[in-house]
């Protein structure tokens, strides 16, 4: 009786189930198109036609603020790098008849301000875009050269552009001048422009992923001198050795007789 009311039951469950109509499969979400980069491109570029192209992104994972025709980022300028088939966002676009170049590169708030730099001041030519640098500066005050002091005065500084110029010497003749533009606030702007108008100055290229600051309190000329003077001097106080006199011998001759005299310390015979 038990195993004939189950299989009725069972029965009557796998009707229902194959009587039922299936619920319709959720529709999944239409793909867009998007407009990408072509190919990587600088910051401070504008765009052109043959820079973008569009591509099929899943509906679901289009990012916000991007773009369905060329014709909507075409001729606006870069404010940061992108790479291949990266999408061209809003946040990543100036506005438009903005142009291009470094100005829009340039976050509000700050400046950017350029130096003079040679192969020593611009470490080898390691300074580029987007690298990181602190800034020293030596400074003599007034005519005493033992008060001259180097210095931090600038910390973690990006490098905004890094290029070539030319400018003639004082006999004339075209030199190249390397230039290096940082991005400072304006009261470091201040800072930098007066090291470098009233003393000299020095980068130092940094790790860009170390954000850490340090604090120094400068280095004077006169420290140099006497650092050295500390690590070469002896660990203990030498102690002065009084030699012995050596002995002393006078050879003299009498006739055809030689003789020698022999003096010891304190001229003892």
């Amino acid at each position: 009786m038990a195993a004939a009311v189950s299989g009725v039951l069972a029965g009557y469950v796998a009707l229902v189930y194959v009587s039922e109509e299936p619920a319709p499969l959720e529709a999944a979400t239409p793909s867009r198109t998007i407009v990408v980069a072509a190919r990587d491109l600088p910051a401070g570029a504008i765009l052109r036609r043959e820079d973008v192209e569009t591509m099929s992104w899943p509906g679901s994972a289009v990012p916000e603020g991007f773009a369905m025709q060329a014709g909507e980022v075409v001729g606006r300028g870069l404010i940061m790098e992108v790479h291949r088939n990266e999408p061209l966002l809003d946040s990543k676009l100036a506005a438009k008849d903005a142009g291009g170049g470094l100005p829009i590169t340039i976050p509000v708030g700050l400046r950017a301000v350029s130096v003079e730099v040679d192969e020593v001041v611009g470490v080898a030519g390691f300074v580029l875009p987007g690298t990181r640098v602190d800034v020293l500066a030596t400074v003599m005050p007034g005519s005493d050269r033992t008060r001259t002091t180097t210095r931090i005065i600038l910390q973690n500084i990006r490098a905004l552009a890094a290029d070539q110029r030319y400018q003639q010497d004082i006999e004339g003749e075209p030199q190249y001048v390397t230039v290096v533009t940082l991005l400072v606030t304006p009261e470091d702007a201040e800072t930098l422009t007066l090291a470098a108008t009233e003393g000299q100055i020095q980068l130092a290229l940094r790790n860009t992923l170390d954000g850490d600051e340090v604090e120094t309190s400068g280095r004077r000329i006169t420290s140099l001198v006497t650092d050295v003077g500390r690590r070469n001097a002896p660990a203990a106080s030498a102690v002065p050795v009084r030699l012995a006199d050596p002995e002393r011998v006078i050879e003299s001759y009498e006739g055809g007789s030689r003789t020698l005299l022999k003096f010891g310390r304190g001229g003892g015979r």
